[in-house]
């Protein structure tokens, strides 16, 4: 447990890497598994939080970028 939350804290520190929204949703439920664990410091659960809300960002602006996607195809379809 101590060595995924050391792979957590370093990845806090970064921005989101290009995942895929699958791959967000993943690493979205293990800092949910951090963060309900009782061994894990204030500090550490702060850490998780904020890559938690980093991923959340980074997750709604693809969702949003395939709305805006098949907006347009929606619209090419009724045109044609």
């Amino acid at each position: 447990m101590k060595h995924e939350g050391k792979q957590m804290e370093e990845a806090g520190k970064q921005q989101p890497p290009s995942l895929t929204i699958e791959e967000t949703f993943e690493e979205l439920e293990g800092i949910l598994e951090m963060l309900e664990d009782e061994e894990s410091s204030l500090e550490e659960s702060f850490r998780y939080f904020e890559r938690g809300m980093k991923l959340v960002k980074s997750c709604s602006a693809q969702i949003d970028k395939v709305e805006k996607q098949i907006f347009v195809l929606s619209e090419d379809e009724e045109d044609a």
